[in-house]
């Protein structure tokens, strides 16, 4: 078992962002990871648990002790009983390493108050033989300086060829020639013994707090909460000038600080915000209420979501309060956690962990390396995915963010100039190989195939460009015809407006005779697959041992070993009756055609998902208590309980992934977040290369 601790070197380095990257990072290897915040050191504008602690156990589920206190941790000190402090300390370690590859302690933040931090972490790191990594960041100061400070705190833990300390982070970095200045400055980073773990550039949106943690950090009134839980303060204008002036300042992300009885900049931002552009909000300071006349009259934007917030306090002060918000990540914030935690994970040196913590004691794969692995697929596989619902929102921003990472290569179908507005009022930044299609063009090409395709159904032109008038048609037409790859929709369709058209002009894979689907369950240690929950109300035997099938090949493809449990109320001979033979049955055509896959059943839920309960219930079976891949016997069972479970564990769940279609098709929640929908862009991708090769 392998132990890291990240030490610090003062006060707003980045220490959080480090620890939930490099959990992330050390999952994506697959290995098991534990996390310490020892000692407790709450922020003045705390009022809830331990922050580090509370974020990484709503990123990553991960559990950890409880810290001690600080002022427990100063009693010791002050009595000299830093022994039996040390003690103490490691009873947690050990709480937090049980049954773990890897654990990640975060050090002690030196502070006026905690001077004495610098000397907790290097006795820590000794006491459990960890290997220390020091987090830091540039303090406006050269490359030179700061590596003089490194190198600082490289001799507190006995110098670089000590074995306790390994290498740095360094966070909120300007550009690469910093880091290369840094790299150049310091013998350090020239030899093995001490590595340059991640270099981390400074991304200011990754700061940004939502509208509603400004109300609460700054006890403001709030006039009108609109949207303020979901929009972000990107930046913060005051405004003192004219209105005319004012007006090119009004942009997405924008918090507008003006006082309150400043009508005119009111009545400028509300409509701004009836124009489309999401402003992070008003907030109207030196205690004036807003003229009860002028707040009718942005009625409409007041509606539409526009947060407004007041505060008692003049216009300087509320700037200098703003300037002076803790920045931290609130621990109810998982949104903003998780891009943090991406972003930092995508630029730590991952070659450089794997050799140092070498792989896992058990071969699984985790959701943070299963969405890790979904997008370095992607990236390899270059498909062309369309996306018809071309102007929705969501669907833009998540087209953006695969062409400029590379995940796919995207096709809207929208109009051109409604796509652009999108980007505008959203701040979105289309890359400019991002492929627009205007369906009004193209449309006529696709009505003669169609009438091909569907000849044998009856379908004529008239009937034909109808259809096609619905752009998942279009979508579905031009993957019929292999000009694009794969295709998403759902976002504002229904599930049979997605599916149906593919199941008429797609057609089956060769060899298959039914189309079903998975949902990839990403539960806090590992991901499971479940089959099928969304397509095929009662299939029969053949019908669900195809399926059983067709969900194995689904867990291959994406990294799964595939272990299949076929569910039934009863596990091996202990039932009978209707249900159960059919499960019974379709298992032995299932293990016909596939002799050499993992597969039991019928097998109850909790026989195939939990080992104590397989070990009793089904001790010789290949499968009991280590399923990865569960087949429900008809779709009210396999639909309720996806739900269940997604709901009550508080996982994600990717899918519905349609399987044994000729060409790839999957479907999105209504609800789905852009996030969602890059993942399933990422997923129908490498459907595409896997049924391409």
């Amino acid at each position: 078992m392998h132990t890291f601790l990240l030490a610090p070197t003062g006060f707003g380095v980045g220490l959080t962002s480090t620890s939930l990257g490099l959990v992330r990072a050390l999952e994506r290897s697959g290995l098991k990871v534990g996390f310490l915040k020892p000692i407790a050191q709450h922020h003045r504008s705390d009022a809830g648990p331990e922050r580090s602690t509370g974020l990484i156990a709503a990123t990553h589920g991960i559990r950890s002790p409880e810290p001690l206190t600080l002022a427990h941790v100063e009693r010791m000190l002050g009595d000299n009983n830093l022994d039996d402090l040390l003690e103490e300390l490691l009873a947690l370690h050990q709480q937090a390493a049980q049954d773990k590859d890897v654990v990640i302690i975060e050090g002690m933040v030196p502070t006026r108050q905690a001077s004495y931090a610098a000397r907790i972490n290097v006795a820590l790191a000794k006491s459990l033989n960890a290997e220390a990594i020091l987090v830091t960041a540039p303090d406006r100061e050269t490359p030179e300086a700061l590596a003089d400070r490194i190198e600082l705190h490289v001799q507190q833990f006995g110098g670089p060829r000590q074995a306790n300390i390994v290498g740095a982070v360094v966070n909120k970095v300007a550009d690469d020639a910093y880091v290369q200045a840094l790299r150049a400055a310091s013998p350090l980073f020239t030899g093995e013994a001490f590595r340059l773990v991640a270099a981390i550039p400074f991304q200011d949106e990754l700061n940004a707090p939502r509208t509603r943690d400004v109300a609460d950090l700054l006890g403001a009134s709030v006039l009108n909460a609109g949207d303020y839980e979901q929009r972000r303060v990107q930046k913060v204008i005051l405004c003192a000038r004219a209105m005319p002036n004012t007006v090119q300042l009004l942009q997405p992300g924008v918090l507008v600080v003006t006082p309150g009885d400043r009508d005119d900049i009111i009545l400028a931002a509300c409509l701004a915000a009836m124009n489309g552009v999401p402003l992070a909000g008003l907030l109207l300071c030196t205690d004036f209420l807003p003229d009860p006349r002028v707040l009718d009259l942005c009625r409409n934007a007041l509606q539409g979501g526009l947060p407004v917030l007041t505060v008692a306090t003049g216009s300087y002060d509320t700037a200098t309060n703003l300037n002076r918000m803790n920045k931290e990540i609130p621990l109810d914030d998982r949104e903003r956690a998780e891009r943090v935690t991406e972003f930092v994970a995508g630029h730590i040196d991952h070659e450089w962990l794997r050799t140092r913590c070498g792989g896992p004691q058990d071969t699984r794969l985790t959701p943070a390396a299963f969405r890790y692995q979904l997008v370095q697929r992607a990236q390899a596989a270059r498909k062309r995915i369309v996306l018809p619902e071309g102007s929705e929102p969501r669907t833009v921003q998540a087209a953006a963010i695969c062409q400029a990472r590379g995940i796919a290569r995207c096709v809207l179908l929208a109009k051109p100039e409604a796509v652009h507005e999108v980007a505008r009022v959203q701040g979105i930044v289309l890359p400019p190989d991002l492929e627009i299609i205007d369906p009004d063009r193209v449309r006529e090409r696709y009505v003669e195939p169609m009438v091909e395709l569907r000849k044998g159904k009856g379908l004529n032109a008239p009937m034909a460009a109808a259809q096609l008038e619905d752009t998942v048609v279009l979508g579905t037409m031009m993957l019929a015809l292999d000009e694009v790859d794969g295709l998403v929709s759902g976002a504002i369709h229904t599930t049979a407006n997605t599916i149906r058209p593919a199941l008429q002009l797609i057609k089956t894979l060769p060899g298959y005779k039914l189309v079903s689907s998975v949902f990839f369950m990403l539960l806090p240690d590992q991901v499971l697959v479940y089959g099928d929950c969304a397509v095929n109300p009662d299939p029969n035997a053949p019908e669900l041992a195809e399926i059983a099938l067709q969900s194995a090949a689904s867990a291959e493809a994406f990294g799964i070993s595939p272990r299949v449990a076929m569910l039934s109320y009863s596990t091996g001979d202990s039932g009978s009756g209707e249900d159960v033979e059919k499960v019974r049955e379709a298992t032995r055509l299932a293990r016909a055609a596939r002799p050499d896959l993992a597969l039991d059943g019928p097998l109850q839920y909790d026989a195939a998902a939990i080992e104590s309960v397989g070990r009793q219930k089904a001790p010789d079976s290949p499968v009991a208590g280590r399923a990865t891949v569960f087949i429900f016997p008809d779709l009210n069972t396999g639909n309720t309980t996806y739900k269940a479970v997604q709901r009550s564990a508080d996982c994600v769940s990717v899918g519905p992934m349609l399987q044994g279609l000729r060409k790839p098709v999957n479907d999105l929640s209504r609800g789905a977040l852009v996030d969602d929908i890059v993942f399933t862009i990422a997923l129908t991708a490498i459907q595409a290369g896997s049924q391409g090769a």
